[in-house]
């Protein structure tokens, strides 16, 4: 349970239960408190479903228990504007990278769609069926894994092939502009002090966003210091990898 997609999951699972009053996820230390009626069988048959390794840690009554109240129009805004800078690198990645022969800068581009489509997930089924929801999550899957599997090929076909060796250049300056957009995500995130769940997931995902952009950069030094292609090839294979981990995740929400 540490990224947005694997709290999707879990929500997404229990959905359908009558049982649950709420559910309060703690990111941090991979625990979920259920506030239910009745007993907790159905709750465990379906959360073992999903393979997560589930433990009960206690179980006790909650005679006091108040639900609390999103603040969902703020969590929607904000939300929203991660989702616009997460797309904006996409786009400005994506391209730069074939401009500059970058698979690293390819790679890291669709880790940045990863990240939208799980926030553009999260927004655009609010409030709509689960049916609509595992329709949109189907679709969002397959078609990142698709890109995925593209790009493992393309990584295939230049380490065999006598590719033009990648811009450093420009690698490293998109990269640093991608760390800045990462870095403002997470600025905005932890402005909000939201102790949300997939407002805290949402951190965590966007940290590991940080690591592969310094992994670029530092790909980019390396192509300049061996003046060869391998650096940015292998960043990009390892990025393609978790890319392709994400998608994976992102189609268990259809089941």
């Amino acid at each position: 349970m540490d990224c947005p997609s694997e709290e999707q999951m879990i929500r997404m699972k229990l959905a359908d239960l009558t049982n649950i009053n709420s559910l309060d996820f703690d990111i941090a230390n991979r625990q979920l408190t259920v506030f239910h009626t009745d007993n907790h069988d159905q709750i465990f048959q379906r959360l073992d479903n999903l393979k997560f390794d589930t433990s009960l840690i206690e179980s006790v009554s909650a005679d006091n228990y108040i639900s609390s109240t999103d603040n969902t129009d703020q969590e929607r805004k904000l939300l929203w504007q991660v989702l616009a800078i997460n797309f904006f690198f996409f786009a400005l990645e994506l391209t730069t990278g074939f401009i500059s022969n970058s698979m690293g800068l390819v790679a890291d581009s669709l880790d940045m769609l990863a990240d939208s489509i799980v926030y553009g997930l999260a927004l655009f089924a609010v409030g709509g069926t689960m049916t609509r929801k595992k329709n949109i999550a189907k679709s969002a899957g397959y078609f990142q894994l698709t890109l995925a599997i593209f790009g493992f090929i393309e990584v295939i076909r230049r380490f065999l092939g006598t590719e033009t060796i990648p811009a450093f250049q420009t690698m490293i300056i998109i990269s640093i502009l991608a760390l800045i957009g990462n870095g403002l995500c997470l600025y905005l995130l932890q402005k909000s002090k939201s102790k949300e769940a997939h407002m805290q997931a949402s951190m965590i995902f966007t940290s590991n966003d940080v690591i592969v952009n310094l992994g670029v950069i530092v790909a980019g030094g390396l192509v300049y210091l061996t003046n060869s292609k391998y650096p940015d090839l292998i960043v990009g294979t390892i990025v393609f990898f978790i890319v392709g981990q994400g998608a994976f995740k992102i189609l268990k929400l259809s089941k």
